[in-house]
């Protein structure tokens, strides 16, 4: 059962320009699970009309911090602590979607991992390392 809706976390999306510039739209949710739609844009192109590197792991991190927000509801703080990145192929003038899924929620990291794909093709693998504040920890031993 997610803490969120979809609804809430587009709006989060919209509300951080580092989040609203790429277009970002969540489009489906589970528990400690989110998969975004990525739009193809021609600021995120290198040369030959392939993809940048960075905008799968733009992608992959807030398909993550939104994958966490499934569990731990809009108003946790974790942040990114480390990520690992395989690029295993390239969108070209495309869109493509971002999965995200939580596989280990400790009291002081989370870790995950996300893909980036179309039409069924892999395009990029990630792992995360999300570092949860203080804060986050004593709610999670009060609400034991």
């Amino acid at each position: 059962m997610s803490l969120v809706s979809i609804a809430e976390l587009n709006e989060l999306l919209t509300a951080h320009e580092f989040t609203r510039r790429p277009g970002f739209q969540v489009t489906s949710i589970g528990d400690g699970e989110c998969e975004l739609s990525v739009p193809y844009s021609a600021e995120y192109e290198r040369p030959g009309g392939v993809a940048s590197g960075q905008l799968y792991m733009h992608a992959a991190d807030v398909a993550f911090w939104l994958a966490l927000k499934t569990r731990l509801g809009l108003e946790d703080g974790s942040l990114t602590s480390g990520m690992t990145t395989a690029f295993l192929g390239s969108a070209r003038r495309e869109d493509f979607a971002c999965r995200a899924r939580l596989l280990r929620l400790g009291t002081r990291l989370a870790y995950g991992e996300a893909e980036c794909s179309v039409a069924g093709r892999l395009l990029t693998h990630h792992t995360l390392t999300y570092v949860r504040p203080a804060i986050s920890r004593a709610a999670d031993s009060t609400s034991s």
